[in-house]
């Protein structure tokens, strides 16, 4: 299947996003709410939930189904508050020693006037140092359309899993399209240039598991997911704590360099 065609199906209206996933996959869901700063931020549910009995703190972007849900989640595009909110309950992870799993699926940031007076920018880099470091396993999940830095806000972890029909890139293809060549219409050549489809993305060591989808219904697939992620929790856990940040540092070290 070609690049664009991806995008197309990361895109679907009635794809499953992380709303659906935390559902599906955990127990005992408890949702948390607001930054502590300014306020809270429909675009990303957060909370701590059972997987397999281990207590996790979930982190979802969510764009929501009806119009009005939508509307209240800002399509999925997540505000700095949101960004705030996540780091917040990562924190509280690390605290309390819970792994953290995070579900990307997001056109971007928010880039409203509103968003940038809040910060946006530093928001996003304050997700990104803090991850980096924090002391406790993160597992990271592209279940839809994961877009530039607002995706990679939630994406900084030990170990990135992502669906066959989800795509992860710097950009837009119509939005790459428009820079490069004045032509937004050429968004099927800027796709296949981008390279970010999962298997592109699996072999630069981007990602490190693709679920494959096919005909598989959406409840095979978090059934799937739900084995994945208990693997990964399972052998993260192991790791003393200095391990765990020194195989989390040289993960994106490597990523670029020749093997």
């Amino acid at each position: 299947m070609e690049a664009y065609s991806r995008v197309l199906n990361a895109r679907k209206s009635q794809r499953p996003m992380g709303g659906y996933f935390i559902n599906a996959i955990f127990d005992n869901f408890i949702e948390m709410h607001g930054d502590k700063r300014f306020g809270d931020d429909g675009a990303i549910v957060g909370g701590i939930a059972e997987l397999g009995g281990i207590p996790v703190t979930v982190i979802a972007m969510e764009r929501g189904q009806s119009i009005d849900e939508r509307m209240r989640r800002n399509f999925g595009c997540p505000s700095p508050e949101g960004y705030r909110k996540a780091l917040r309950l990562m924190k509280q992870a690390e605290k309390f020693h819970r792994p953290v799993i995070c579900f990307i699926g997001s056109s971007g940031a928010y880039c409203g006037i509103g968003a940038e007076e809040r910060g946006q920018g530093e928001a996003i880099a304050e997700n990104l140092m803090e991850m980096m470091t924090l002391k406790t396993p993160i597992v990271s999940v592209v279940v839809g359309e994961g877009g530039s830095g607002g995706a990679l806000a939630l994406g900084v972890a030990d170990t990135v899993i992502m669906l066959e029909n989800a795509v992860y890139s710097v950009i837009s293809p119509e939005g790459c399209a428009s820079i490069l060549w004045k032509d937004s219409s050429r968004a099927h050549e800027a796709a296949e240039v981008l390279k970010l489809t999962a298997e592109d993305l699996y072999k630069f060591g981007i990602i490190e598991k693709i679920i494959y989808e096919g005909e598989k219904s959406a409840e095979d697939i978090g059934l799937e997911l739900k084995t994945e992620l208990l693997n990964e929790i399972n052998n993260k856990s192991r790791f003393t704590i200095e391990n765990l940040l020194e195989h989390r540092y040289n993960r994106f070290r490597k990523i670029g360099a020749e093997q």
